[in-house]
């Protein structure tokens, strides 16, 4: 009988003789991590100084020159300071630590601090001069420096740094994806077209390099740099785009997230095409309802931010913005994963696998186009037919965009599958809102014949509205859904819990799986593994490719997938079969061992059968 229940007293839940102690959530007995996120080992930053990287080369900028700059754009601007106005820039950044000789500091206000707290470090490091707003002026006065005070100086900060890169933006090819879901897969997707295009390009020798900038990373060619957040400030975007043009990069495929649109960190891009996924709820921490989340995003789709728009054509919000769009004479082109007839390509004959996905995608002039979704589930079939709307929209053979696509290994921590020699498959997925959640135990339940057993926590000091329906989700999707943390920061991780599980307890108890509560985010996942059988599935949701775990401040390091593998290794050791005993020397059944169990045959539990 399903019910709801802690595992604090259940066999999942013992400690283990001789295993070392849990790690305690609020606890100081572990070394604190330094980083938001602890790279993988192939993934450097290839400069020595802090920061991500910065072109070799730049053609110095007269000072005087992007004060005028700033004047035409808002006249009055002052340049003061005792300094040379005339001194020449060679680059730009808002972080007090990253500052090279030569550089404009961009002192911005926060919420806490103002950087021009910190304009003494700056000069220290070699700033050539300061640009603030009138609260940061005099301060950065204080410190001889030339200074440029603006009213908002983080709005005007991109359109400098691109002028002082030599706009090298204007020299790639710019692919663009916003959305809820799926920025990161469409963009990995995307670049799998673009490299097979270069390659192609080159006569099949390899082809010139590509640019991916993301959530998990940014990528130059195949040099992989870790990322901070989803869209790089504009500072370290420009300098970013230099880099690529200097290492032979035509073409860049890029997320932008609302957050980056609505703070500037796109200022000075012009996207050849910008893609629209899909819309729901999300990030209502920082955008005070739909409305404004949706107007965030449709600020990609002006002629300022990009020349053209591919827009799913099966979202609510994509709907609206492709009807906006076309009010408005923009040019857009439209994508049908469910293969509606009046969108510019549609997908159909469409075929779910267990690894991924295969169909026929159906264009405006009636190609039928042989493609795939090299990971599992519905919505990667829809994140492929994006990437390959947008790659045919930027010019590339569909036939070529497609064949690139169906190329690409795999997403970290989107679907990514976990093998320790098991028998049942066990996945790390980064879904970590309810809609997401549910796509996925969806995708999930589709190619799993026995039981999905689903671990997933809600983030602290985030939208704390969506947790009642991610406790909901995971318990009426999942044969057991095991409740957990995920970072729970500066929150009381039980607190978090309870409200998932009050969502998790108005599911009618016939329509949900057994509820396990743990709340160390390793010992659920080993409570899930403890409960698969061969077919089933263990899927742990929210972290995906995420390196570490927030704790009261503290980020650790924590990889899903490396937990994963642990726990599923450290059961087989458990579980194998122990040597056959002597005959002169019988070893009698231990009372702690298991008893045997009859053989049965697979059965589908009413959770399975949705």
């Amino acid at each position: 009988m399903r019910h709801v229940r802690t595992i604090t007293d259940s066999e999942c839940n013992q400690q283990a003789a001789g295993a070392p102690p849990r790690p305690s959530l609020r606890g100081t007995t572990v070394p604190p991590g330094t980083l938001t996120a602890v790279p993988q080992a192939d993934q450097t930053s290839p400069e020595s100084y802090p920061g991500p990287p910065r072109p070799a080369r730049v053609a110095p900028v007269p000072l005087a020159e992007l004060a005028r700059l700033l004047d035409a754009a808002a006249p009055g601007t002052p340049v003061t300071g005792t300094g040379d106005a005339d001194v020449p820039v060679t680059g730009i950044t808002h972080d007090s630590r990253a500052v090279r000789p030569g550089d404009i500091y961009a002192a911005l206000p926060g919420a806490r601090l103002h950087g021009a707290d910190f304009v003494e470090q700056a000069r220290s490091l070699g700033a050539a001069a300061v640009l603030t707003d009138p609260s940061g002026t005099e301060r950065a006065r204080a410190t001889g420096l030339p200074v440029l005070t603006v009213p908002d100086p983080r709005g005007r900060m991109g359109e400098l740094a691109a002028v002082i890169y030599g706009r090298p933006g204007e020299d790639l090819l710019q692919i663009g994806i916003t959305g809820t879901s799926g920025k990161t897969t469409t963009a990995y997707l995307v670049d799998g077209g673009l490299r097979k295009a270069a390659q192609k390009d080159a006569g099949e020798r390899g082809g010139g390099p590509t640019g991916l900038i993301g959530t998990v990373e940014s990528r130059i060619g195949d040099e992989r740099i870790k990322s901070e957040r989803t869209t790089p400030e504009a500072t370290d975007l420009q300098a970013l785009f230099a880099v690529m043009r200097e290492r032979g990069v035509r073409s860049v495929a890029m997320e932008v997230s609302s957050h980056a649109l609505v703070l500037g960190r796109v200022d000075g891009c012009v996207f050849d095409i910008a893609v629209f996924n899909n819309l729901s709820p999300e990030h209502l921490d920082f955008h005070p309802d739909m409305e404004d989340y949706f107007q965030a995003k449709r600020q990609l789709f002006t002629k300022e931010r990009s020349r053209a728009a591919v827009v799913n054509f099966d979202d609510e919000y994509g709907f609206r913005l492709l009807t906006e769009l076309r009010q408005e004479g923009f040019p857009v082109t439209t994508f049908s994963a469910e293969g509606h007839p009046d969108a510019d390509w549609r997908a159909e004959e469409v075929e779910l696998g267990p690894l991924g996905s295969t169909f026929t995608a159906v264009g405006p002039e009636g190609q039928r186009v042989p493609a795939g979704a090299p990971l599992a589930g519905p919505f990667n079939v829809a994140n492929a037919l994006a990437a390959l709307t947008a790659l045919v929209a930027a010019g590339i053979d569909p036939y070529t965009a497609a064949e690139g696509i169906r190329a690409v290994p795999g997403v970290p921590g989107r679907l990514q599958r976990v093998d320790a020699g098991q028998d049942y498959l066990a996945i790390v997925d980064y879904a970590h809102k309810p809609d997401a959640v549910e796509s996925v135990l969806y995708a999930v339940r589709k190619v799993t014949e026995g039981a999905v057993h689903a671990v997933l926590g809600c983030g602290g000091d985030r939208d704390p509205h969506k947790r009642p329906a991610m406790g909901a989700a995971l318990a009426r999707l999942s044969d057991t859904a095991v409740l957990t943390s995920d970072n729970p920061r500066s929150e009381d991780p039980l607190a978090i819990l309870a409200t998932m599980l009050g969502g998790a307890a108005e599911v009618p108890a016939h329509e949900r799986g057994t509820v396990l509560l743990e709340e160390d985010r390793a010992a659920a996942i080993r409570a899930a593994v403890a409960r698969a059988e061969p077919g089933d599935t263990v899927l742990v949701l929210g972290k995906g490719h995420e390196q570490g775990q927030d704790i009261a401040g503290v980020v650790r390091p924590f990889d899903d997938a490396e937990v994963l593998a642990e726990a599923i290794r450290e059961r087989a050791a458990r579980t194998s079969p122990a040597p056959a005993a002597s005959p002169a020397s019988p070893v009698p059944p231990s009372s702690s061992s298991p008893a045997p169990s009859a053989p049965s045959t697979p059965h589908r539990t009413d959770n399975q059968n949705r």
